[in-house]
């Protein structure tokens, strides 16, 4: 289908911006106020924004916490960096189990994993503090606590369910297996009929031979003289597939295992099977029922995954606000007075975001160099939660929401 001019250079637009702007990746910063907290954030989106188009920004709200002591504070700080880490893990593993469940759907995972009924990307620049939840009457520790609660306790539920699921359908998987693929595995009540069998005979009895397609004629010429007392005429083809061919044979039951021995020796290969039709018929009222028990689990399953995973991404992001507002008050001091910000980099300009933010923020750091384009590489300050390969000037966490593989436009 051909564009219009208008809608082609919208289409342009739209991909150029898709391209530019990492749509899963943000940078959640923060930086102390300035006379007030609004310049803070006006001189962040002037010369990050509207001036160099090198990040959307947005504003992170979070509310007035508790703070406590700054022994607490540092405390606290180690961690919520491992509990940020154990949030994360759970909510990726909700995630990527939702898509193990979908199966042949696993292309509508995204549209599955929501946060709070929207995306995920919408859900962390629109953030609002869950003040049902998480009370900032609370104490940051306690907070911390019932996050730690909560997502230990979807883990936990995760682990029993997905066995549950997992074994049902390992169980049915390995049944349906057995109705197909070759004829020296398969299983053979589907192929065979009553009519094919002699039953309830004192003497006689029919056996099930796997014949290589190959060895039809050897077999058709030589059966009757495996052995003494087989029933002349008495072979029918039953079922073929593209390897080999699936045979009746009638003799008398005392000759059994010596027809078996001579048939091995011929390449033949004896399947044990004996005709009962109600165990014929339990096998098969078997797999409808674990097929019927799949298929009544999978819609609350994946209900409740969901719910969970909105639980822990809305958890995840919580810790995230944590983290900086705990980090913030460590750096810039009392009284509170810092500014959160989140950056949506342009990913051809990341590296000119980033000595952009150093240059503006340098200062915070008197042994950071102004204009660096990497993190600080020769400090690292016990207690604040940070490795010497992360430390910035100001207040610095990476939030990816991409929870599947995406391809790229």
């Amino acid at each position: 289908m051909l564009l219009s001019p208008p809608k082609l250079q919208i289409f342009s637009i739209l991909k150029e911006f898709a391209t530019s702007y990492k749509m899963s990746e943000f940078w959640l910063i923060s930086a102390p106020g300035e006379k007030t907290c609004q310049q803070t954030w006006d001189t962040l989106n002037n010369v990050t924004s509207k001036q160099n188009n090198l990040s959307i920004n947005y504003k992170f709200h979070i509310p007035d916490l508790k703070v406590g002591t700054l022994d607490q504070l540092v405390g606290l700080s180690d961690d919520l960096g491992k509990l940020d880490g154990f949030v994360e893990q759970v909510t990726r593993k909700v995630a990527q189990y939702l898509g193990e469940v979908l199966e042949d759907q696993r292309d509508k995972l995204q549209e599955n994993l929501l946060a709070n009924n929207c995306g995920l990307s919408e859900y962390v620049i629109r953030f609002q503090w869950d003040l049902a939840k998480y009370p900032v009457k609370q104490s940051l520790r306690n907070i911390a606590d019932i996050i730690s609660k909560q997502v230990g306790q979807i883990d936990a539920d995760l682990k029993t369910k997905s066995a549950a699921y997992n074994n049902l359908k390992g169980n049915l998987q390995s049944l349906e297996k057995r109705q197909t693929g070759s004829l020296m595995t398969r299983n053979l009540a589907d192929l065979v009929k009553k009519e094919h069998f002699i039953l309830d005979s004192e003497y006689l009895t029919t056996l099930l031979v796997i014949v290589p397609r190959n060895s039809f004629n050897d077999w058709n010429q030589g059966y009757e003289k495996l052995t003494d007392m087989v029933v002349p005429r008495s072979s029918q083809l039953v079922f073929q597939d593209n390897e080999n061919g699936l045979f009746t044979v009638t003799l008398f039951k005392k000759v059994v295992d010596e027809f078996k021995l001579h048939a091995r020796e011929k390449k033949f290969n004896v399947r044990d099977f004996t005709y009962n039709e109600e165990e014929l018929a339990a096998g098969k009222n078997q797999i409808t029922k674990l097929a019927t028990d799949k298929k009544k689990q999978f819609g609350p399953l994946v209900r409740w995954l969901k719910v969970n995973f909105s639980e822990c991404f809305c958890a995840w992001i919580h810790v995230k606000a944590l983290r900086v507002f705990v980090e913030s008050v460590l750096r810039y001091g009392l009284p509170v007075n810092f500014q959160a910000m989140l950056l949506q980099p342009n990913k051809k300009q990341a590296k000119k975001l980033r000595d952009v933010l150093n240059q503006l923020y340098g200062h915070l750091d008197g042994g950071s160099v102004q204009g660096s384009s990497g993190p600080h590489d020769t400090m690292d300050i016990p207690g604040l939660g940070f490795g010497q390969s992360e430390y910035y000037p100001y207040v610095y966490y990476h939030i990816t929401v991409d929870m599947v593989e995406v391809k790229s436009l």
